[in-house]
């Protein structure tokens, strides 16, 4: 196995040198991690000894038209035709998986092989750690963009500790999903059409219900980086850095292209509206409203998602930029049942889901991780490892009490 990922990794970097069209993301990901150097992949790709360590686990070279260099500690191929064939006969499924391959081999006439389907299943460079550690780092040479990223939060969708299968989602936000799929698969038919003005969602509901956990679990599902930021950290107590601020925000959103730019506490949007008269607000403001409208998933492949608790402040000059309004309730019953079994699936136990959905209504998601978290800790406290019914109704009782705390402080 390790002769044939050694001859994969030797013939997609000559493949990829010998033809210019292809680009860093039809390099299957597992070889572009051994291949990267300084976040970047770049022509020549050169091929040493850490490079084959790092994808085929063992660097000997046991065939005739592999040569490996003691001094350089590079490998070369020396016969191309040779390499080529004896991959097409031991390394078949590897080929239909690497579009750099995939991409030659796809005119030998006894193949199977698709470039396109290839490309389907590879997962693109700007998703990985590396690219966006590259692309920062290039961001950061300039004084100003550099300030602005000590405000902002940037994500690989490698970085995000949360899978899209482990939220609970309605149908209604299901299906937005899917559309924001459709459309990122579909830019150019949707381009080509002139409908470009999609790919900005608004998502509106009480703390707790999951609208920062989707923003990331969609950048880890379309893995696509994540630029947070919050609307009140980019607000300067100088006026008019704010509207700079804005600009080089959405500036950034674009270098990172494509992405996912997620900015929350939106209805702060309202405030500095409300809160002053002054010239430089109403700028501000104007800057905000401006930079949506001129940035869209299709033209510039950035997915806008705005977040807010407080969508009745936001007045109707806010509202229509979006094209999509999503609403995170409070958890109906059978959210409130699968977000149970998400956070109970991995711990052992004995337990009635049904009794628990009952006595959680109004809890959020974000409640109800609070409740397994008292329950688990507790079941810790007394030796177990393992948790009964009586812990997880205890720590909804705690929680309901400082529901009512938090009431009596409001």
């Amino acid at each position: 196995m390790e002769n044939t990922k050694l001859v994969e990794l030797l013939l997609t970097a000559e493949v990829f040198n010998r033809y210019e069209i292809l680009n860093e993301s039809d390099i299957p990901r597992d070889i572009r991690k051994a291949l990267y150097s300084k976040g970047a992949l770049k022509r020549p790709l050169v091929v040493k000894e850490d490079n084959v360590v790092r994808y085929a686990g063992k660097s000997s070279n046991e065939l005739p038209f592999i040569d490996f260099n003691p001094m350089t500690r590079q490998f070369k191929i020396t016969s191309f035709e040779l390499a080529t064939k004896w991959l097409a006969t031991k390394g078949l499924e590897l080929i239909k998986r690497n579009p750099v391959l995939a991409y030659y081999y796809e005119n030998f006439d006894s193949l199977d092989v698709s470039y396109e389907d290839a490309k389907k299943v590879n997962l693109p460079a700007h998703g990985d750690k590396e690219w966006l550690s590259n692309v920062i780092a290039e961001l950061s040479k300039n004084e100003e963009t550099k300030e602005m990223l000590e405000l902002v939060r940037i994500f690989s969708p490698e970085e995000i500790n949360v899978d899209f299968d482990s939220i609970a989602l309605n149908e209604e936000q299901m299906e937005e999903v899917r559309k924001i799929e459709l459309a990122l698969s579909e830019k150019d038919y949707l381009r080509k059409i002139g409908l470009v003005d999609i790919g900005k969602l608004l998502f509106i509901g009480p703390p707790g219900t999951g609208k920062t956990t989707t923003a990331r679990a969609l950048s880890k599902k379309l893995y696509l980086p994540l630029l947070e930021v919050k609307l009140s950290m980019i607000t300067s107590q100088y006026l008019g850095e704010t509207s700079k601020n804005i600009e080089k925000v959405f500036e950034i959103a674009k270098k990172l292209s494509p992405c996912i730019l997620f900015i929350d506490e939106f209805d702060y949007v309202a405030k500095m509206r409300t809160s002053d008269e002054h010239a430089a607000i109403k700028r501000a403001v104007n800057t905000l409203l401006k930079a949506i409208d001129d940035i869209n998933l299709v033209n510039d492949g950035v997915l806008l998602i705005a977040a807010t608790n407080h969508p009745s402040i936001l007045d109707l000059a806010v509202w229509r930029r979006f094209d999509k309004v999503l609403e995170f309730p409070e958890p109906e019953e059978k959210i409130r049942r699968k977000i149970f079994e998400i956070f109970l699936e991995k711990i052992e136990g004995d337990f009635n889901i049904e009794e628990l959905v009952k006595e959680t209504k109004s809890f959020t998601g974000a409640d109800i991780k609070l409740v397994v978290r008292e329950a688990v800790l507790k079941a810790l406290l007394n030796g177990r490892k393992s948790i009964n019914q009586s812990d997880l109704l205890s720590a909804i009782v705690e929680i309901k009490n400082r529901f009512k705390i938090r009431t009596q402080e409001a």
